[in-house]
């Protein structure tokens, strides 16, 4: 019996082993892989035992998947690999008391945080796409959110993991002697198949404030945030879009906003409404000393209205060309100005849209290269990204901050770490998955 009879068998119809079945599995949000042996559908951490078990036996790579929103390439097979698509295993408990979830990879960001209002809890980890977005995806890329610069990533929020392992066993580890959780965490799929995790919640903040300051451009806004967060100020969402991205999303919404102009979003929240207060003000005059236009929220209705302007974002940018790189470094803020600066002249050097945003309160910048394959190069679109990567390491920062390095980045590791560092991570990979059935080809370079 071959492997497609053993996972027909073993997996009915939830082993899907026709092209056609099978081809929504090669892409990610940015990039196309190729096509897989098998995408197999889970529903239970018995049948992730079988699946690796029986992966090992025939000596086939398994690249877990959550919802395909990544942004890196982490969850894009190569071909010959099984997909190990999560989105069945949705088992989701709630304990007020204690605080805490427990939940498996396949239940939605949103799905949780929804749980837990009832119960006056909530859970800060708010990626983008956090309505789709699962939670195994966020474990393997250790996502964040506009709420990360006050609330932390999702690895603040990890408790407890469980996991399947190279020999097909299951171990479930808390994070009280060694930190095996946090190796796990961020690993993107390439160090064990993670089945659950218990999760800490947080009771939701009494009182919030927003406003939204227009700033002549990017540099003074970056200059504001550094002098606000120096001055102590540490807001729950602190988000700014270029004027390429007003542009866009006002084109797409056409909601009043200020074309031309750099836009930078805050939320203060907190248990007193005079500390809340006086946060914002703080980021209120601070703004206004840099040049900025500022307009407070009346009510949580033109806050939501606010915001929605940001997380429109990536549907308005798909309207200027048809795909982009959505880049995604992270800086120290004491640089911030000088960054922004630097990318928005490499974008001009190199002739292609290049438009900026993200979460600026912690550095975490997501320069996005816009691009139509049929009238510029792909080969200088990449030649651009790994630029960017440049000038993050050229002032201390980092490649990702929360999409991973996946496929997209692998090559650029090389430049981020020196070769001990890398030794030894190809020694934990080694340690951790001999076989090299986990995700290979992703992360670590060649």
């Amino acid at each position: 019996m071959g492997v497609r009879e053993e996972l027909r068998r073993r997996f009915g119809p939830r082993a899907l082993l026709a092209r056609a079945e099978k081809e929504v599995y090669r892409y990610d949000a940015i990039l196309v892989g190729e096509s897989p042996l098998a995408v197999v559908l889970p529903e239970t951490r018995e049948e992730v035992q079988a699946l690796v078990r029986l992966a090992r036996r025939y000596g086939l790579p398994l690249v877990p998947r959550g919802a395909g929103s990544g942004l890196s390439g982490g969850a894009v097979p190569e071909e010959g690999a099984i997909v190990v698509a999560f989105t069945r295993m949705t088992r989701l408990e709630l304990f007020p008391e204690a605080r805490t979830a427990w939940a498996e990879p396949g239940v939605t960001t949103a799905r949780l945080s929804e749980a837990a209002r009832p119960f006056g809890l909530f859970y800060p980890p708010d990626p983008a796409s956090y309505r789709t977005s699962t939670l195994g995806g966020n474990l393997g890329e250790n996502a964040g959110g506009p709420l990360c610069f006050k609330y932390g990533v999702t690895g603040d929020y990890v408790l407890e993991v469980e996991f399947v392992d190279a020999e097909g066993e299951v171990h479930r580890l808390d994070r009280r002697a060694y930190d095996l959780p946090g190796l796990l965490i961020g690993s993107e799929g390439t160090l064990g198949l993670l089945t659950g995790a218990r999760l800490r919640l947080l009771p939701l903040p009494p009182h919030r404030a927003t406003l939204m300051a227009a700033f002549p451009g990017v540099e003074p806004l970056a200059e504001a945030v550094s002098q606000a967060i120096a001055l102590g100020a540490v807001p729950a969402r602190m988000e700014f879009m270029d004027p390429a991205c007003v542009n866009a999303v006002e084109d797409y919404l056409g909601m009043g906003l200020p074309r031309g102009e750099a836009l930078l979003l805050v939320e203060t929240d907190g248990e007193e409404r005079e500390e809340v207060e006086a946060e914002l003000a703080l980021l209120q005059e601070t703004a206004l000393r840099f040049g900025a236009r500022v307009r407070r929220a009346k009510d949580g209705a033109e806050a939501e209205a606010l915001w929605r302007a940001r997380r429109a974002v990536s549907p308005a940018l798909g309207r200027i060309r048809p795909k982009r790189v959505n880049e995604d470094i992270a800086v120290p803020r004491s640089a911030l100005p000088k960054v922004v600066a630097e990318i928005a002249e490499l974008g001009r050097a190199f002739g292609l849209i290049v438009v900026q945003f993200g979460h600026i309160g912690d550095g975490n910048l997501h320069p996005n290269i816009l691009f139509d394959p049929k009238r510029e190069s792909e080969e200088r679109v990449w030649e651009l990204a790994h630029e960017i990567a440049r000038v993050a390491l050229k002032h201390g920062g980092v490649l990702s901050g929360e999409h991973g390095i996946g496929l997209m980045k692998r090559a650029f590791l090389a430049e981020a770490l020196d070769g001990e560092t890398l030794k030894a991570l190809r020694a934990v990979k080694g340690a951790l998955d001999p076989h090299g059935l986990f995700n290979p080809g992703k992360v670590l370079p060649p």
